[in-house]
């Protein structure tokens, strides 16, 4: 693998997990959970979870955005030869 590819897979899967997390924090905003509540209400454990799932969403969804992408030039690149 090249450094290239290294670093475009370690960036998207940081904008996959982060941007999920958002999402996920966003959502439980949305639905009255507050993750910075005090002690470890419901509100917050559920809030928590929202972000756990965003986040580990998000970054499923980047991979397998990324080996769509990698099949499709492979079948791109087989085509041409």
């Amino acid at each position: 693998m090249s450094n290239n590819t290294l670093w475009f897979e370690g960036l998207s899967d940081a904008v996959g997990f982060v941007g999920g997390a958002l999402l996920g924090f966003w959502l439980g905003r949305l639905l009255g959970l507050d993750i910075f509540s005090d002690g470890y209400s419901n509100n917050a454990i559920g809030g928590i979870v929202l972000v756990g799932l965003g986040g580990g969403l998000g970054l499923q969804g980047v991979r397998r955005w990324r080996q769509a992408k990698a099949a499709s030039a492979a079948k791109t690149s087989e085509s041409n030869h």
